[in-house]
């Protein structure tokens, strides 16, 4: 198998460490284009499609494969086996981030640091942990996306995309979430919102920097708090911004953020 080809992955930039970029759901790599720019000049800059998304090879798509998160950390790890340099910063937005913790557990060391999006590792609401949402709202979620996917991407992009004032990113959004093939998104959707990773990143080691929008519909600042309590060497930084993707929508405070948690990485210490 080409990983190239089957993932649809570029590289670019140059520096002593690699940045590898994970899209989330109904996503690309092109969602990446206003954070990708502050980092070329010092880092090895790896962008990938997750297989079914962008303009991965739709061929490759094995539902048994793809029926856990777990196919994706595989394909994760094969990408940094092929095409990273030096130390592998994952930098993973919402399930992506649960992609990559579940890559750092197949491969412990592999994987130096990583930058979690507007993570969550549970979406369902469980006893004293607040996911966001209940049992029965996820399931009519995961209803109205198969029986009119096309009509929920239009309605609900523009909801999770948040931003106010900036009406052309929630566009952006609804037309990625359309050009994603409707059986596979649902699909992907059922493993992304009904999969349970408490106990995958309980105890992680590996310093995580975790970016978390303070008004987020999908990620409520509840779950950002969870994984600083949970993962010993975390940082927890809320970012003054409304929607899921502030990788987009406040590109500058999250690149701030990164710079800090990245620095001894950028020197190549």
């Amino acid at each position: 198998m080409n990983l190239s080809l089957r993932n649809n992955v570029q590289v670019t930039g140059s520096g002593p460490a690699t940045l590898v970029f994970s899209h989330g759901f109904g996503c690309d790599q092109s969602m990446w284009k206003y954070l990708l720019p502050h980092f070329h000049g010092r880092f090895r800059v790896v962008t990938y499609d997750l297989v079914g998304a962008g303009q991965s090879d739709l061929t490759a798509y094995d539902r048994r494969k793809y029926d856990s998160l777990q196919g994706y950390a595989q394909d994760l790890n094969e990408v940094i086996d092929a095409f990273a340099e030096g130390p592998v910063i994952v930098v993973g937005h919402s399930v992506s981030a649960m992609i990559g913790a579940l890559a750092d557990r197949k491969r412990p060391g592999r994987i130096a640091a990583h930058v979690m999006v507007g993570p969550s590792p549970c979406y369902i609401d469980d006893g004293d942990y607040i996911g966001g949402f209940k049992q029965a709202d996820i399931q009519s979620l995961l209803d109205t996306l198969d029986s009119n996917y096309l009509g929920w991407s239009s309605t609900m992009a523009p909801v999770i995309m948040g931003a106010p004032g900036q009406p052309a990113l929630g566009d952006e959004l609804t037309n990625s979430f359309c050009r994603t093939d409707p059986e596979i998104a649902g699909h992907f959707a059922r493993v992304t919102f009904l999969s349970d990773n408490r106990q995958d990143i309980a105890g992680l080691t590996t310093p995580v920097l975790i970016l978390q929008s303070h008004d987020d519909l999908i990620a409520p600042v509840s779950v950002g708090e969870y994984l600083h309590a949970v993962m010993p060497n975390s940082t927890l930084c809320l970012i003054e911004n409304i929607g899921h993707c502030p990788h987009m929508s406040a590109p500058t405070a999250c690149s701030q953020a990164m710079d800090a948690f990245l620095q001894p990485w950028a020197l190549g210490q």
